[in-house]
């Protein structure tokens, strides 16, 4: 995936990227090896990016709620009444963010489709 802004560009695989999270107009990306990145992109621009440059691969990600899409494929445990949500490879990272109730609901219930 490429993301280029007026002064830089950066090449990251799909699946070195855990979450990215909304922060008012920028966004923050956390890749598998604890780098932070700044983007001056908001969510949905990402999202477009994302749809736009990855086709079907992009479905590794996931939007939840109005402030974080995920790469499904870390998702590791889920708590609806903490409203957390820990994303981890098992090995070398482990993140915990929030998300509404509802979100992780409806993540969850996602989650118990596809294995069925």
């Amino acid at each position: 995936m490429v993301i280029s802004t007026s002064i830089d560009l950066v090449r990251i695989a799909p699946e070195k990227i855990v979450y990215i999270a909304s922060d008012g107009n920028y966004s923050t990306l956390v890749q598998t090896d604890n780098e932070v990145r700044m983007l001056s992109y908001q969510l949905g621009q990402i999202e477009k990016m994302i749809s736009s440059q990855l086709g079907s691969e992009g479905n590794i990600f996931i939007r939840i709620g109005k402030s974080l899409i995920i790469n499904r494929s870390y998702i590791y445990y889920i708590n609806i009444p903490k409203q957390k949500l820990t994303l981890s490879d098992v090995s070398s990272f482990n993140h915990s963010v929030t998300a509404s109730k509802e979100a992780l609901k409806q993540l969850k219930e996602l989650l118990e489709k596809e294995v069925k």
